[in-house]
């Protein structure tokens, strides 16, 4: 008989709504004994479903993704607060599905359903969520799972918006340097996210936070002890500055004695890496046709030094556009 009624399969739409009875479950029973044989089972579910809902985003190594039923799992996915129930039991899922969930999360922001980018939407009025997930960078356990889902998110420019504008941004320069170097390199590849994609809006929060942000920067990464921590700083500082959205927080920079210094120090690093990367934002200085006079006095002062270092200053390859700013740099110089 068994064989008359077989189950219809599941609509993508089914398989989300299973998914979110499976995490209210596991939320509510997430500190129960007496059911461990119970919660077992439900957890397999889940993880199952879970995969399920990555290959139908994804395809499998047969068949791409069908579109039809990617914007049937996206809209019943945002119906609810499945999104916020996920996000919250990311800690109580096995590691495999934590990184299935992570690949759901992460398509899911790229989906769109009549031209609309729903998880944008949803996302702004859950801002709190961005919360839970920068929080994340604290804990060991789930900081790259929550790092990969915050770059994703941050995709929408409102939400980048909302990042930059929080005190969450004051946290990054913890979290840089936090000893564990696989997170902290996460945070460092958000934080340069959250600095360089939207420009508009990058823009706009640099110039209302340069002082604290700049003082931050300069202090905590650009001296740092740490040989990455400092490369990857001064590396994001010269496509900060360099980039042209910024060219009034650049005129800025390069305004001040203090950052020259600075500047100066890192072009006499041990490490070449160091040094090549700091020229590209101390060029930016030489080039300044409206240099104050207290940056002129200590390029003055400092003129015999600098000339002898560029004179032998060179990359390890052939790089013509290095030697043309080089030389132009040697002008500027000689020329003060």
């Amino acid at each position: 008989m068994k064989g008359l009624f077989k189950s219809k399969p599941r609509t993508p739409a089914d398989v989300v709504r299973q998914t979110r009875e499976l995490l209210i479950y596991l939320d509510l029973h997430s500190a129960s004994r007496g059911t461990d044989a119970k919660r077992e089972e439900k957890m397999a579910e889940l993880s199952k479903n879970i995969r399920e809902l990555k290959c139908i985003l994804y395809g499998n190594g047969e068949h791409e993704p069908v579109t039809e039923a990617c914007v049937q799992l996206t809209q019943e996915f945002f119906r609810e607060n499945t999104l916020r129930l996920l996000i919250i039991c990311i800690p109580k899922l096995n590691l495999e599905t934590r990184k299935d969930a992570t690949q759901v999360v992460a398509n899911l922001q790229r989906q769109q359903v009549s031209s609309r980018i729903v998880a944008s939407e949803y996302l702004e009025s859950n801002k709190d969520l961005l919360d839970t997930l920068i929080s994340g960078y604290e804990n060991m356990e789930i900081a790259l799972h929550y790092g990969a889902m915050l770059r994703e998110c941050i995709r929408h420019q409102s939400i980048a918006r909302y990042v930059l504008e929080s005190d969450h941004m004051k946290k990054f320069f913890d979290y840089i340097q936090l000893p564990n170097f696989d997170i902290a390199s996460d945070a460092s590849a958000t934080f340069k996210e959250l600095l360089t994609r939207h420009k508009a809006t990058v823009a706009e929060f640099l110039s209302k936070n340069y002082d604290w942000f700049f003082a931050e920067f300069n202090s905590r990464l650009l001296s740092s002890t740490n040989y990455i921590t400092k490369r990857q700083a001064i590396k994001l500082l010269g496509d900060m500055l360099l980039d042209r959205s910024n060219s009034a927080v650049m005129m800025r920079y390069v305004g001040s004695k203090d950052n020259l210094m600075i500047l100066m120090n890192l072009l006499r690093d041990s490490s070449k890496n160091i040094q090549i990367e700091a020229f590209h934002v101390f060029k930016l200085f030489a080039a300044n046709k409206n240099k104050p006079a207290e940056v002129v006095n200590i390029l003055v002062t400092n003129r015999s030094k600098l000339l002898r270092f560029f004179a032998g200053f060179k990359t390890d390859k052939e790089d013509e556009q290095f030697e043309a700013d080089k030389e132009q740099v040697i002008k500027e110089i000689s020329a003060l």
